[in-house]
């Protein structure tokens, strides 16, 4: 697999970058800013950093790790019910991350990318 090729990490890493900068757009209390910027930069780093090192195998897990503490964020911080744009945010990054993860794991890549040589 060569570097720098999988849109599922871009997805991932997009994503991240977004949750961390989405503290400036919209207004959330400083747990939630904390939790959004930090959950965001360690997705992005991680989407990245498997880009980066085109035979690294284990960031799908960690994405798909990351993306499920972003959609149990909400309910952990207590706003999932008080604070609708930062819940939908969390849940729509998690979404974005867990696919990502999932996609990139090995045994589902080497599947997607299993190709029959006909004889």
């Amino acid at each position: 697999m060569e570097k720098w090729t999988r849109w599922q990490l871009w997805a991932a890493a997009v994503a991240g970058a977004a949750a961390a900068l989405s503290p400036l757009v919209i207004e959330m209390d400083d747990t939630a800013t904390w939790t959004m910027v930090i959950l965001g930069i360690v997705t992005a780093v991680v989407a990245l950093g498997a880009m980066a090192e085109a035979e690294e195998k284990m960031s799908g897990y960690a994405l798909v790790l990351l993306g499920a503490l972003f959609v149990g964020s909400p309910w952990a911080m207590d706003i999932a019910s008080t604070d609708n744009d930062v819940a939908v945010t969390a849940w729509i990054v998690g979404a974005v991350a867990v696919i990502a993860g999932l996609l990139t794991v090995p045994q589902v890549e080497e599947r997607m990318h299993h190709r029959a040589i006909p004889h």
